[in-house]
């Protein structure tokens, strides 16, 4: 198996965008890097979780209730997308459409990411893991603290939430080559 990893470039993003062929699609994918949670918490969300505030949910992995506050470009999908789908409350948003009320799988999640990257020529290996780390990725760039990230990603150091987020020695040269002060 390929690891994945953030997508590190806004121009790849709005690619990225372009290319899924429907709102459901385009809603997870926008959900999952502005929120940074688990593919499996995004599975599981139903439209009663959902405002165009916050989530609200249990997180799978964890156990733990947690509240996520929703920015701009996040809120609006989700309205975006309720307005166009007339959805009951017990509906999972990410519902499959073979009839039954359940979410797609995390095949199905995948398989949809991947053929999006493919179509807008990502030149990294995308996997539903990608979402999570863009998150990230762009949260530190924007200077986050990497220990609040830390405590996001639930990681026991500073170093594994760098290393996950693809924060490479590169990236770490760069700032002594460019500060020039």
């Amino acid at each position: 198996m390929n690891e994945v990893g953030a997508i590190k470039d806004k121009k790849q993003i709005e690619k990225m965008k372009r290319s899924f062929t429907n709102e459901r699609d385009l809603l997870l994918f926008t959900l999952g890097i502005n929120t940074g949670l688990r593919i499996s918490d995004l599975l599981e969300l139903k439209v009663k979780d959902v405002t165009s505030q916050s989530i609200k949910l249990k997180e799978i992995k964890t156990g733990k209730q947690r509240t996520v506050t929703l920015d701009d470009v996040a809120s609006k999908a989700i309205k975006a997308y309720l307005n166009n789908n007339k959805m009951q409350d017990d509906n999972y948003i990410f519902r499959s459409r073979k009839g039954e009320n359940k979410p797609i799988t995390r095949v199905q999640a995948w398989t949809i990411l991947n053929d999006a990257a493919k179509k807008a020529k990502l030149s990294i290996n995308v996997g539903t893991h990608t979402l999570r780390k863009t998150f990230g990725y762009w949260a530190y760039k924007q200077g986050i603290d990497i220990t609040l990230l830390q405590q996001i990603f639930n990681h026991s150091t500073p170093a594994i939430t760098l290393r996950y987020i693809g924060i490479t020695q590169d990236d770490i040269e760069n700032v002594y080559i460019n500060l020039n002060l």
